[in-house]
This record gives C-alpha cells, structure tokens and sequence, in this order.
C-alpha cells in the first residue's frame, strides 16, 4: 500500500497501525487538493486522483487533517494548512486567546483507494488552544493542548498513541483485517 504523503513521520505513523496486515511505502505525489469544508470529500478525492497517478496497481492512502476550533465554528478545519502557513500559529492563538471557549479537536480522514472501492476512516482528539509550548511536532501541536499537555510536548510515541491520524488509521486496519 502507498500512503500519498511528503511527511515520512506520518508514514512511520501508518506502518505502526498496519504492519500485521500490510506494508506501507511512501509515495510523494502532489495530488489536486479540492476545496471543501469535508475532510473525507478532499481525501477521497486525492486518493482516487493518486492511485491513477501510481499506476492503478496498488491501493493507497491519502490522510487530510486540521484543528476544528468550537467557538470558531470549526475554523480553521479543513483549511487548517492554508491558514498555519499565512497567519501562523502565533496568530491563530492571538485569535483564540479572547474566545470565551477554546475547545478544539484535531480531525483527520484517512482515504483508502483500490480502483473498486474508496472508503474514508476518521480519527479525532478532543483539547484546548492555549499559549504556544513545547518544541516537538510540527504545525499546530504548539498550541493544541490534552489532558494538560501541548502535542508539541509529549514524545512522538505518546502523541501517535492518541492522535487523531492514528485512531483514523486504527479503523482502517480493522476495516482491512475484515476485508
């Protein structure tokens, strides 16, 4: 199986849900990234553009994900990139810290694609935005906070334990263990 991702942490990610059922190779492939405001409809879409671009032979994965902020409406949600990479989080927390409720989960979809069939998994972590702490993870785990801990501050084996990614593709194992 590929996972359609440039971010090899995500595919160590993968390999740990589904190494009993199959293996997980990279696969780095700009695919179109459709807008809407469903996860599930932008990664089925990549899924199913990446598997005709890796040649139709292999199924593969494709996860999408961002911050749903309660108060905000789900903002960013699905633009959640978009956002980090215009505002950044510094600012994303200047908007949040006047919120009279910071509530916020982490989403993720992840896409499996086969040619025949295209099935969507989805993961999700409860928390709160908070002041930016901690120096690991990478985009908005800096101030996304659980069960008193920043994402940026736990170790990488904690955080995958509980991440959003890896309860999506907890389901999908299941789904290919039973299929």
């Amino acid at each position: 199986m590929k996972f359609v991702t440039t971010n090899p942490g995500k595919v160590r990610e993968a390999r740990e849900y589904l190494a009993d059922i199959t293996t997980v190779e990279q696969f780095d492939y700009d695919y179109t990234e459709i807008q809407s405001d469903s996860l599930a409809d932008i990664a089925a879409a990549g899924a199913e553009e990446a598997f005709e671009a890796a040649g139709g032979d292999e199924p593969v994965i494709v996860d999408d994900a961002g911050m749903f902020v309660e108060e905000l409406d789900g903002f960013p949600g699905p633009y959640s990139s978009y956002v980090e990479d215009t505002l950044g989080i510094d600012r994303v927390w200047t908007l949040a810290q006047s919120l009279d409720d910071r509530r916020a989960a982490f989403r993720c979809t992840v896409a499996y694609a086969d040619g025949d069939t295209v099935e969507t998994f989805d993961g999700a972590v409860s928390g709160t935005v908070v002041a930016p702490r901690g120096s690991g993870g990478f985009g908005y785990d800096p101030i996304f906070e659980h069960d008193g801990e920043t994402f940026a501050e736990m170790d990488t084996e904690k955080k995958n334990a509980l991440s959003h990614r890896g309860r999506a593709l907890a389901k999908l194992a299941d789904w290919l263990a039973e299929n």
